[in-house]
């Protein structure tokens, strides 16, 4: 009977062990980071959460990344990692950076983060970043709908700037920011919505599709102009594990390129192809030199020499467990993410 006894305890053990094991998704090829930023201010807490980054073109290595502590504000880090300024700017969750000046405007390099320091009503914080002294310049706030502010990517597409306030309630407000006057004006054009928490989204400027990642179900693709989204990649535990979380994109061609997405729940990144959004690979950054990443909230993506450590573009993700110290930003080289995947140039 003793026996008896002690084989059922070790089956419903054995049973209770698999139904809290969390779900692994396909085996990811590995690659390390090259050079990590110095950790956040807020020690001990859940606080790095998004990086954009900014690539100069005349001094690639001189290229730059804002990234949150959302906690307290936003850093400007240089490819060394070290801390080039912080912007005391209260509860900032994600940001995102555009280069107008490249793009044909005339307003310089502009910034915006979600801000979060009032639940019950999103602000976008607008910035002009200084390059030359790697400095946030303040230049207004906008509203960013009703809720709480969470996500934020920014599209310029045509002459027009469009940030996208991702609400965690599961909106997401498109609104047009002109600089072309003395103060930003702000303008609401198109209200998405997805059934649960959203967080993640990037914009393709090529054509202006807008992808949202809805953080248990997966990503969504909305049209420009459309209100109607489609889910284009389900949470399926083989590319994507709940948690979806950051997206970033690198686009080749006219329509071509690939979309990047974090899939927090096994601390690995999907890639898809565009336009179809074919699944292709997964990677994961590994302990090398530096450490790994683990339950990485956002991620950027830029394309192009960056220096001799990344010739053909940069990958940043952030690092949800490095401890002894705060969370930081991890930097990959995306020709070491190419070459492991097997990726078409």
């Amino acid at each position: 009977m003793r026996g008896q006894v002690f084989i059922a305890a070790a089956w419903a053990f054995a049973l209770a062990a698999c139904a809290t094991t969390p779900p692994q998704g396909l085996p990811p090829v590995t690659v390390t980071a090259l050079a990590e930023t110095v950790p956040v201010g807020t020690a001990n807490q859940d606080a790095a959460d998004d990086p954009a980054i900014w690539r100069n073109t005349a001094n690639p290595q001189a290229s730059l990344i804002v990234a949150t502590d959302k906690k307290a504000g936003l850093y400007v880090y240089g490819l060394d990692g070290q801390v080039k300024s912080f912007t005391n700017s209260g509860l900032v969750n994600n940001v995102d950076v555009v280069d107008l000046g490249q793009s044909g405007g005339a307003q310089g390099v502009i910034v915006v983060a979600s801000d979060r320091n009032d639940l019950t009503q999103a602000v976008l914080q607008v910035y002009r970043l200084n390059t030359a002294t790697a400095t946030l310049e303040p230049l207004a706030n906008g509203p960013g709908g009703a809720g709480e502010g969470y996500g934020l990517c920014l599209g310029y597409r045509d002459g027009v700037l469009r940030a996208y306030s991702v609400l965690k309630e599961g909106r997401t407000h498109e609104v047009r920011i002109d600089l072309a006057g003395a103060t930003p004006q702000f303008t609401m054009e198109r209200t998405l919505t997805v059934a649960s928490q959203p967080e993640g989204c990037v914009v393709d400027n090529r054509n202006g599709t807008l992808y949202v990642g809805e953080e248990t179900r997966g990503l969504w693709r909305f049209a420009a102009g459309t209100s109607a989204g489609e889910l284009v990649a389900p949470i399926d535990n083989q590319y994507l594990v709940a948690d979806l979380e950051g997206l970033a994109l690198a686009p080749s061609g006219t329509d071509g390129g690939y979309l990047v997405a974090s899939s927090q729940g096994d601390n690995a990144y999907a890639v898809f192809a565009l336009p179809g959004v074919t699944p292709v690979g997964r990677f994961r950054i590994a302990a090398g030199t530096l450490g790994a990443t683990e339950e990485t909230d956002g991620i950027d993506l830029v394309l192009g020499d960056f220096g001799p450590l990344y010739p053909q573009g940069l990958f940043v993700a952030q690092d949800g467990h490095n401890a002894p110290a705060a969370q930081n930003f991890k930097l990959v080289s995306w020709q070491a993410v190419a070459e492991a995947l097997g990726l078409a140039e």
